[in-house]
């Protein structure tokens, strides 16, 4: 039989926090004999002394201490289930999943999420990274309730809604050693296909994958994300195209140099997109929000 409660550890928290029976007393609006009794009661059930009354103030003995600091963990962690279960019955989401595509910047990500937990909704977030249409994967197979920076437009069969975030426009980006540098621009197919291509692996585990910018027949380094790429052509290991933000960082660093091209790539539209079904508090915070951001991109 379980002899330890948590309002007799409510009790001897507040006993410890305020100094004596009679302040832990009037903190809890209950009668001072009463808090005396638990007490008494729980030490016999223990048969261990909690307390050390040889002085003015009641102090823990060092058995009172284990249990109070354990205590404490359980007293915290049942104060967090009863404002969950609290939050779940007011249509409050206890858990989001984001699917980032690998084009968004981090930093303003974590703007908008500061903001987010400011909030106090208590929903629990967890973020994944998605590159090219990984983003659409994500959301309709179930694995994301919401995705920011999916490319193009979504798949066929609905269940979800989009907001456009605008467009991005790519550019021919190469090592400023590799031989490409040296051909007259604008550069030709021909001429591009010679090389190998760096192209970020798509990250869908379902749908099936989407390619661009590559050429048939031409030979490829496949690399994990965006990131990986951006290396990758700063290392001479392959051509092809990255966002112009990222471009033109990386080409006033001396780190790539940006080649005009005689069949340049299309702008890509990028979108959020959510269930739409899902109609909790926490994930409507997140996508008005998201809606007034202007700088995403990486």
């Amino acid at each position: 039989m379980m002899r330890l409660n948590l309002d007799n550890l409510l009790v001897i928290d507040a006993i410890d926090r305020h100094g004596s029976f009679a302040a832990a007393a009037e903190a809890l609006h209950r009668v001072p004999s009463a808090l005396t009794y638990s007490v008494h009661k729980l030490e016999q059930d223990l048969t261990v002394q909690l307390f050390d009354r040889s002085g003015h103030r009641a102090v823990l003995t060092p058995a009172g201490v284990e249990l109070l600091r354990e205590g404490r963990h359980l007293l915290h962690a049942a104060t967090e289930l009863e404002n969950r279960v609290k939050r779940v019955a007011a249509g409050v989401e206890t858990e989001l999943r984001i699917a980032v595509s690998d084009l968004i910047a981090w930093p303003a990500l974590y703007a908008m999420l500061k903001e987010f937990y400011a909030q106090s909704f208590g929903t629990r977030l967890r973020i994944m990274t998605e590159v090219y249409g990984g983003c659409w994967d994500a959301l309709v197979n179930g694995r994301a309730d919401l995705v920011i920076g999916a490319p193009n437009e979504g798949p066929a069969g609905g269940g979800y809604v989009t907001h456009a975030l605008g467009t991005v426009e790519f550019v021919f980006a190469i090592a400023p050693d590799h031989p490409l540098a040296a051909y007259n621009e604008p550069l030709q197919a021909i001429d591009i296909m010679q090389f190998r291509a760096v192209s970020a692996a798509d990250s869908s585990r379902h749908l099936p994958a989407r390619t661009s910018g590559l050429l048939n027949g031409q030979d490829v380094l496949t690399v994990p994300d965006l990131a990986a790429k951006v290396i990758a052509h700063q290392w001479g290991l392959g051509v092809g195209y990255l966002p112009k933000q990222i471009a033109l960082r990386e080409a006033a660093a001396g780190r790539l140099v940006i080649k005009a091209v005689a069949e340049p790539k299309p702008e890509t539209q990028f979108f959020m997109a959510w269930l739409s079904h899902h109609q909790g508090p926490a994930l409507h915070w997140l996508i008005q929000r998201w809606m007034q951001q202007v700088a995403w991109l990486e």
